[in-house]
């Protein structure tokens, strides 16, 4: 160890470290955990969340590390890699650590951004099983998701056949009337597939189903996924489960799981997915894996549930939030950190010369064809105009009162003079600054950053909220826009602000997290847009409502729910060793 990132692929690496990972019964001697705490599944295993927190109740919490990023290039910047990297770092200076990262979604893995394992020697493991459905969480969400849809389109096609004596001689159901041109809810399945962004169904007889315009999104969009991140455990989540708003009568008024006697079920498709599964990185310190991707579309959290069982567990738990700070970190900073009631210690800000460069103006970055020659070269005045991007991410940090670390995630293509600049830019904007190597060298070139996130964590934190809970729909989103995103002002749609205004004005909805919808490719709504745009104003076209996850989500600019697969995906790279079965090609 460590082994050589640059002639071995990231899933050759996995390969050689999977000869001597951990299996369920080291877990349960190494980490202390009793027999029917560990959930086995093959070489991996769950943890029983609630009888582990429950003999740990009384155990102190350890400190608590977010990692987030400036705006990234479309390759992403490293946040999984970085997130391996401290834990390696840590565990390389004697610290009883872990953390916990996001499943990914089957639509990157076979797409273009590949898996979100990490890279080099910063990978988890069992990288094959992680990238590829792991022990089943985003299948349980599909079919809990699925089966509300079912239970909707059956109800929609007994209503329209029967009279309400047969209705209710037949089935004991009551008519809901519901209204087929406003149905919220659509279905999902976990690849990037554009053709079923608007579909029909229906189509036959009468007992081929409703006929009506319907619509797919990517399994991690749901709401469901949204609700395994942040409840606190299984009763909250069938509590959730039956309010989920399907769709709307004809009069208006909300039809929910509940109404559709379906939220029961749906909590037992999901009873596995509340417990966490337990990988480790390639230097075999323990990480969990739960909750999901996309941070624009969704809450891009890993799960609350696995950050207290984190804190109890480990002396330093590392939490990984989706994209840059004006996305991920915002939602966990204003939602996840108000729901779970932890207060965070550290926020690393991963950072790349590569990322700063384009926005400095740099060529454009296009995820699938190969980085342009003026990212590998030295650039200091490219570097130089780029830099307020992550000076402003630094600040969005520190106005949560939250001691921000730049970790600079180094490529070999990095100068001694560009890490400099980096580094003074960070330091006089009050952030520490480390180098790392991790990719390269493992938790031996994490060392500084593992440092620099010890040293911080010996600070109070003076962590407050953006905004208060009682502060209106509209209120929230501009202060979000202004004092995070760097914009003057929100422009609504007049469908938006009528939906807003109504929404302010029901009491029901007081309560409700604001979960922004935007590009994570620009602090802007348009994802053309590098660096930090001034003179600019955030356009909101919609909001959505999550009333299971009881999220009201306003969406800036064109967001689509299903992204689409492009031109050269990952697939046609990934096969199987039909000797030995091993998955190749998965990066």
């Amino acid at each position: 160890m460590p082994y050589d990132a640059t002639k071995l692929k990231d899933w050759q690496i996995a390969e050689l470290a999977e000869q001597n990972m951990p299996i369920p019964d080291d877990w349960r001697e190494r980490l202390g955990l009793q027999k029917d705490e560990v959930v086995p599944y093959g070489r991996l295993c769950k943890l029983d969340f609630m009888k582990i927190m429950k003999r740990l109740k009384n155990r102190t919490d350890g400190r608590y590390i977010e990692v987030t990023a400036i705006t990234p290039t479309p390759l992403g910047e490293g946040k999984s890699t970085t997130t391996m990297g401290i834990i390696e770092g840590l565990g390389k200076r004697g610290v009883n650590v872990g953390g916990c990262i996001r499943q990914p979604s089957g639509g990157p893995t076979m797409n273009i951004k590949g898996t979100a394992a990490g890279g080099g020697n910063a990978l988890l493991i069992p990288m094959t099983e992680f990238s590829m459905g792991l022990t089943g969480d985003i299948n349980d969400i599909m079919n809990a998701h699925n089966l509300a849809m079912v239970a909707l389109t059956s109800r929609m096609q007994h209503e329209r056949n029967y009279d309400d004596e047969q209705l209710q001689r037949l089935t004991g159901m009551r008519r809901l009337n519901i209204d087929p041109t406003r149905v919220e809810m659509g279905w999902i399945m976990d690849f990037c597939a554009q053709s079923l962004r608007n579909i029909v169904i229906g189509l036959g007889g009468r007992q081929d189903g409703y006929t009506m315009q319907s619509k797919f999104g990517i399994a991690v969009s749901s709401e469901l996924m949204a609700m395994l991140a942040i409840v606190r455990d299984l009763a909250d989540l069938r509590k959730r489960m039956d309010k989920i708003t399907v769709a709307f009568d004809k009069k208006g008024n909300p039809v929910t799981t509940g109404d559709l006697e379906v939220g029961g079920a749906m909590t037992a498709w999901m009873r596995n997915a509340i417990n966490p599964t337990l990988g480790c990185t390639v230097e075999y310190q323990p990480c969990m894996v739960h909750a999901g991707p996309f941070a624009n579309i969704a809450v891009g959290q890993s799960s609350i549930i696995a950050d207290r069982l984190g804190l109890k567990m480990f002396d330093y738990h590392v939490t990984e939030s989706g994209f840059a700070a004006d996305i991920g970190f915002e939602k966990f900073w204003n939602v996840k950190s108000r729901l779970s009631g932890l207060k965070p210690d550290v926020s690393v800000l991963v950072t790349t010369i590569r990322a700063l460069k384009m926005h400095g103006g740099g060529p454009k970055v296009v995820a699938g064809l190969p980085l342009p020659d003026a990212y590998a070269k030295e650039d200091l005045k490219l570097l130089e105009k780029g830099l307020p991007n992550m000076l402003h991410h630094i600040n969005t940090i520190r106005t949560a009162g939250i001691s921000p670390v730049v970790c600079i995630n180094c490529f070999h293509t990095d100068t001694k003079d560009e890490i400099a600049m980096v580094r003074k830019a960070a330091e006089a904007a009050g952030a520490r600054c480390a180098v790392s190597t991790h990719w390269a060298d493992g938790g031996d070139g994490a060392l500084e950053l593992a440092d620099a996130v010890m040293d911080a964590a010996k600070e109070e934190s003076e962590f407050k909220f953006l905004y208060p809970l009682d502060m209106k729909l509209r209120q929230r989103v501009e202060k979000i826009a202004k004092v995070v995103y760097g914009a003057d002002g929100v422009a609504w749609s007049p469908d938006a602000e009528a939906k807003a205004k109504a929404l302010e004005s029901d009491p029901k909805y007081d309560d409700y997290a604001t979960m922004m919808v935007k590009t994570h490719l620009s602090l802007t709504h348009d994802p053309s847009l590098k660096g930090v745009p001034k003179g600019w104003t955030l356009p909101i076209r919609d909001v959505l409502i999550y009333s299971g996850a009881k999220f009201l989500c306003p969406c800036a600019g064109a967001i689509s729910l299903m992204p689409g697969t492009s031109s050269d995906p990952a697939f046609r790279r990934v096969d199987v060793d039909v000797k030995t079965g091993k998955v190749t090609g998965l990066f």
